[in-house]
């Protein structure tokens, strides 16, 4: 992208859009105008829609199509105000696939094939408070209200402060994990540097070296402690609306697609061939 990538990290700044996207947007970018093969400038409008063609044609995932198409709009459109049809494209709609949950049983095989406490502390406040990765890692110690028993999470997605609920059985781990880390800010900081926290890509293998440990064979990430509490929550009776709250969902649609893996939802779902009728005997005829 050369002189244009500053142009570009600035509009996405002016955005609002988090750091990740930023990064993600320009990879993107830079895809285009390698796959291409001329500068960002010196594209033509047939030159870009014929590159969403072929993404098209060879099948890249719904969500590398659709952040491509994002990164491309704000770049021709905002950078360097390209009036072109590619703002007439249409995203890629995904394919609605359903989580993949853990039982009670695997959490808790989980929590105790974890080899520190404060891997055990993470896990746990992932599973009990249902949060997303980077809310976990970027709590501070001043976000636990044990008065309150609550959790203030700063800028989940959506750029959005919520509380949750704290459970009592994380609050105990959290206080043994303060009494042997003292953290001053965060309450998972980096071991080599202190002022941040702990990287995403450590607690990923963490929870997958405890996943084998645990003997669960499931396809399971951190992410999937969120999708194992809401599940769970629902299962115990929990209003959706309440949990949605929670979960920080911006549309209760987001929230209810756990009752398709909710166990109790799909006991408790009469099936019509159990209410048929009893088949009546039938009676022997008698020879003559």
């Amino acid at each position: 992208m050369g002189k244009h990538r500053d142009a570009m990290a600035r509009e996405l700044a002016l955005r609002g859009y988090a750091p990740r996207t930023q990064k993600a947007y320009l990879l993107r970018i830079r895809c285009l105008v390698r796959q291409i093969g001329r500068p960002a400038d010196e594209l033509s409008e047939e030159d870009v829609l014929d590159y969403f063609r072929t993404l098209a044609s060879e099948g890249v995932s719904t969500s590398t199509f659709n952040q491509s198409l994002s990164a491309a709009r704000i770049f021709f459109g905002g950078v360097l105000k390209r009036d072109w049809q590619i703002n007439t494209l249409k995203y890629h709609k995904a394919p609605r696939r359903l989580p993949e949950v853990l039982n009670r049983e695997e959490v808790q095989r989980l929590f105790d094939a974890t080899e520190s406490l404060r891997e055990r502390a993470l896990l746990e406040i992932g599973y009990g408070a249902g949060l997303r990765i980077d809310e976990a890692l970027h709590l501070c110690v001043s976000d636990i209200d044990s008065s309150r028993m609550t959790i203030r999470v700063h800028r989940g997605k959506g750029d959005k402060d919520r509380y949750v609920p704290l459970p009592r059985t994380v609050l105990h781990t959290l206080r043994k994990h303060y009494r042997q880390a003292r953290p001053r800010h965060y309450l998972f900081p980096s071991p080599k540097r202190p002022g941040v926290p702990i990287h995403a890509s450590w607690v990923q293998r963490t929870f997958q070296y405890a996943r084998r440990r645990a003997q669960i064979d499931k396809r399971a990430t951190f992410h999937t402690l969120r999708h194992s509490f809401a599940t769970h929550q629902l299962e115990a009776g929990v209003n959706p609306h309440v949990l949605r709250n929670i979960l920080g969902h911006r549309s209760l649609g987001a929230t209810e697609r756990y009752f398709h893996v909710a166990g109790d939802y799909l006991k408790t779902t009469p099936n019509p061939l159990d209410s048929l009728p009893s088949k009546t005997p039938r009676k022997k005829r008698t020879k003559k």
